[in-house]
């Protein structure tokens, strides 16, 4: 019986940090978030058919510049406007294509709602100095720091090149 509490406690324990997540890649692999130890992440839910779709190229511009400490990754989710409705292997090829896109790109995820993915159900819930609610729009981006803990949330507007997220990517 004790045993069975253990694993029980395990199995439904909360997250603590981004290392205890794990998502597919756009290509179907499982990608385990601990492998990012030690460096900063960013979390943006992207959508191919958005008026915020130009952040591609900044997000892979951003991502270039600081590689060495910080990884980027986009979670294509088509709950806004429908403006996602690729499947994963179109999704793929459009951010090649059109943005050159070489940062991790997931499978398309619900990031809001009943069919929420966990991650995005865990960072809209963490406490942050920005601000603590459900996912408004495409683009809303999150910054992870080196110990998986999310310490920034930015609005869909704020471009990822803006001076805010570069001082925060430094700190």
């Amino acid at each position: 019986m004790k045993l069975l509490l253990i694993i029980a406690g395990i199995m439904f324990a909360e997250p603590n940090s981004i290392y205890d997540f794990k998502s597919k890649s756009i290509e179907g692999k499982q990608v385990d978030f601990s492998i990012y130890k030690g460096k900063k992440i960013l979390i943006v839910n992207t959508a191919s058919e958005c008026g915020n779709t130009p952040q591609y190229a900044e997000l892979e511009k951003l991502y270039q510049q600081n590689k060495e400490s910080l990884v980027i990754i986009g979670f294509p989710s088509n709950n806004f406007g429908q403006q996602e409705p690729g499947t994963n292997s179109e999704i793929a090829s459009f951010c090649k294509n059109n943005y050159n896109v070489t940062f991790p790109m997931m499978e398309k995820v619900s990031v809001l709602g009943d069919d929420i993915d966990p991650l995005f159900k865990w960072l809209t819930t963490q406490s942050n100095p920005d601000f603590v609610r459900d996912i408004k729009w495409n683009f809303e981006k999150f910054l992870i720091d080196e110990n998986g803990k999310l310490i920034h949330r930015y609005s869909a507007k704020l471009s990822p090149m803006d001076s805010s997220i570069a001082r925060d990517i430094k700190n």
